[in-house]
C-alpha cells in the first residue's frame, strides 16, 4: 500500500529545501509547483486552456507568471477561475505520479495542502516552520517581491500556527543540519511502520 506523506509550509519556511532532503533519502517527491510550471511552459497542457480565458497572460507560447500575478492582483476572482481551469490537470499529473510509485512511501510537496483540501489524500502530514521574523527576512532577501506581495500571499495561506496544529511532524528549518536530522528521523520512522507492497 502506498504511504502518502503531505509536505507543506508557508512561503519562506524552507519547504523546497526540505522536499529535496526527502528526495536525498530516497523518497519519490511530487512537486505541485513543478507540475504547474510544466503545465504553463511552452506546449504545456494548460497554455491553450488559459489563453481561451485570459489571452493577455500568454506570451511566447507560455503562460507568463508575472502577467498572471498582475491580473490576480487587479481582480481577486481571477485566482478562483484559474484554479478551476488548472486543478484537474494538476490532479491528473499527481495521479500519474502515484500510479508509477504505487506501494512506496511518497512525498506530495503541496504549498496549499490544507487550503485546497489535498491533505485528505495524505496519510501523514509534515509541516516546515520557522519563526515569522525569519520567514519574512528570507522572503525579502530573495528580492523577488514587495512587502505587499508577501502579505497578499500570506493572507491566502493558512496561518503557520494552524498548520503546526494539524501536523503529524514539524520540521524546523532554522539550519540545514537541524532540518536534515529531522527529515532522516521522520523517514526512518515511516520506514519502520510501512510494510512495502510486495504483491
Amino acid at each position: 500500500m502506498t504511504l502518502c506523506v503531505g509536505l507543506t509550509g508557508s512561503i519562506g519556511m524552507g519547504k523546497s529545501t526540505t522536499a529535496a532532503m526527502f528526495a536525498d533519502e530516497g523518497i519519490p517527491v511530487w512537486d505541485a509547483d513543478r507540475a504547474v510550471h510544466d503545465l504553463y511552459a511552452v506546449n504545456g497542457a494548460a497554455v491553450e486552456i488559459i489563453r481561451a480565458q485570459f489571452p493577455s497572460v500568454v506570451e511566447g507560447g507560455a503562460v507568463s507568471r508575472s502577467r498572471l500575478r498582475d491580473l490576480i492582483a487587479d481582480d481577486g476572482a481571477v485566482l478562483d477561475q484559474l484554479q478551476t481551469l488548472v486543478h484537474p490537470l494538476v490532479a491528473q499529473n499527481r495521479q500519474e505520479f502515484l500510479d508509477v510509485n504505487a506501494g512506496a512511501i511518497v512525498l506530495l510537496d503541496i504549498p496549499l495542502l490544507f487550503e485546497t483540501g489535498a491533505d485528505a489524500l495524505c496519510d501523514v502530514i509534515v509541516v516546515v516552520s520557522v519563526p515569522v521574523d525569519v520567514q519574512r527576512a528570507r522572503v525579502m532577501a530573495r528580492g523577488e517581491m514587495s512587502e505587499a506581495d508577501f502579505d497578499m500571499i500570506l493572507a491566502r495561506q493558512l496561518p503557520d500556527a494552524e498548520k503546526r496544529k494539524r501536523a503529524d511532524y514539524i520540521v524546523e528549518t532554522l539550519t540545514l543540519d537541524i532540518a536534515r536530522a529531522a527529515v532522516r528521523d521522520i523517514v526512518q520512522q515511516l520506514r519502520d511502520t510501512h510494510a512495502p507492497d510486495r504483491s
